[in-house]
């Protein structure tokens, strides 16, 4: 594909209702908003706006946590969630200037004061009930930023072991570069999300953890991985594993964690399955399977449009003309390009809508023969109603071929049969339109042998086609055919198509 095609295809997203919906229903975002409401006067926080240890018990019971999790843990979700509260404007902090009561209280309850401070509920907590789905997926954006920071930290073992003789973290024994983390966990989400669309713009099928991690350890170009480069794809696996256990209860993603069996402290890195291997689905699973779920596809798209990063939606292109349209289809994959070309339709009067397409899809520009062709994929949705506007084109030398096509396929009666320029014509179009959308695929190599199999002396006729691309077209047919010999008669006519400079 060439390098100013975009890269992204458009994803399709949830309706906001039905998001804000799933972020009111995220686990963690949940737990923020509950412990936002249950926070009062007495409650009291330290530096950085953290619940005071002494508090934590009771903010883990108010979540139901205490049964359901060992102490430690309950406690640890519920400061987890009180963060998200407070970075996310659910809760106000306050630190009073409490210089005149000490005075009057003595020193040892005015220095408790200094170190301590109080909330308030925060002017947003009002949007989680009265807001717009737009408020509430807002809040929930500014809560995955939370929950991102926290999956970038180093792990608890890390962090245990980076400590010195003091008692204080050696960040340079703990070698740990946050910049460099959060890019390559954003690295990852980015192919994930790619992974996703790419099939079609919805968020159905899971992504094996040894995949994505291989999608950013191996290079596009190595062949068969070393164990060296294995080993780097074991140890990213057991990061991601850490951090998409901690964006799972935010929403972002559904994910079946690694095996604890492969993570014991025997197994060997080196046993990481080779992601160009075919496996089953059993053994695949225990390595990890992860999916964005519809949230997290919206999570993503956001913060990919805040970095500057073009990520269409299907949808965007309905309100916008017939050569928008088609031009902007071109470079989606089948299921997408439906999609936007059915909500396109929907809002229009169907003669109206297939006259618009067929203006569109004239021209001699580069981009013509991909319009063409979007425009017969449009067409195959448009029912018989439209018979009367595509009749209009049957003698137009650039749209009379596929015209033809669709009545063709229509079962429609009375079909002119077209002349033998408009053949080799929509031939050429054809073949062009695919090498500008596809390069030069297997199915192109068949349609080539194809169409030189059908017509005798295919050449001949086809290097006089007043076409932009004929001359592109033969010399790709050079290069496509199998056999030598037709190879040289392809190259010999581009020549010609040339010579007579009509391309």
């Amino acid at each position: 594909m060439p390098a100013d095609h975009p890269i992204l295809p458009p994803v399709r997203l949830l309706p906001d209702a039905e998001l804000a919906r799933e972020a009111l229903a995220a686990p963690l975002f949940a737990r923020a908003v509950r412990l936002a409401r249950w926070a009062g006067p007495e409650t009291r926080v330290i530096a950085g706006g953290e619940l005071v240890d002494e508090q934590l018990p009771a903010a883990a019971e108010q979540l139901g946590l205490g049964d359901e999790f060992s102490e430690g843990d309950g406690e640890a979700y519920a400061s987890e969630a009180w963060r998200v509260a407070v970075d996310t404007g659910l809760l106000d902090v306050e630190y009073p200037d409490q210089r005149d009561e000490s005075a009057e209280e003595g020193d040892e309850a005015g220095d408790e004061e200094e170190r301590t401070g109080r909330v308030t509920p925060g002017e947003q907590l009002a949007l989680v009930t009265s807001g717009a789905p737009q408020d509430i997926l807002s809040l929930w954006l500014d809560a995955l930023d939370v929950a991102f920071a926290d999956a970038t930290v180093p792990v608890l073992d890390d962090l245990a072991a980076a400590i010195d003789d003091d008692g204080e973290i050696d960040f340079d024994a703990l070698d740990w570069d946050p910049e460099e983390e959060a890019e390559f966990l954003e690295g990852v989400l980015g192919n994930l999300y790619l992974l996703t669309v790419a099939e079609g713009g919805g968020a159905d099928s899971p992504v094996p953890l040894p995949v994505l991690a291989a999608s950013m350890i191996i290079p596009d170009d190595m062949g068969e991985p070393t164990d060296d480069i294995l080993e780097q794809v074991s140890e990213a696996m057991m990061r991601l594993d850490e951090q998409f256990r901690v964006l799972e209860p935010i929403g972002l993603v559904s994910y079946v964690p690694v095996d604890e069996a492969l993570m014991a402290e025997d197994a060997d890195p080196a046993d990481t399955p080779d992601p160009e291997s075919p496996v089953g689905d059993d053994d695949v699973s225990r390595y990890g399977m992860v999916r964005l779920t519809p949230l997290g596809l919206y999570g993503i798209r956001s913060r990919m449009l805040e970095a500057g990063v073009a990520a269409p939606v299907v949808g965007e292109l309905a309100g916008k003309d017939a050569h928008a349209l088609l031009d902007g289809v071109a470079r989606f994959p089948e299921a997408a390009a439906r999609a936007e070309t059915e909500q396109w339709l929907a809002g229009r009067a169907p003669l109206d809508a297939v006259r618009e397409l067929l203006s569109a899809a004239r021209g001699r520009d580069t981009g013509a023969p991909l319009r063409r062709l979007q425009c017969q994929q449009a067409l195959s949705l448009v029912g018989a109603e439209a018979q009367a506007a595509v009749r209009e084109v049957l003698d137009d030398a650039e749209l009379g071929g596929l015209a033809r096509v669709w009545l063709a396929e229509l079962g429609a009666g009375d079909v002119p049969p077209p002349p033998e320029s408009m053949i080799f014509w929509l031939a050429v179009d054809t073949i062009a339109a695919q090498l500008d959308a596809e390069g030069e695929p297997d199915e192109l190599q068949e349609l080539v042998e194809g169409l030189v199999g059908q017509h005798s002396g295919f050449f001949e006729a086809a290097w006089r086609v007043d076409h932009p691309a004929t001359a592109d077209v033969l010399e790709a047919m050079g290069r496509l055919h199998r056999d030598r010999g037709v190879s040289k008669d392809a190259r010999k006519a581009a020549f010609k198509a040339r010579s007579r400079g009509g391309s």
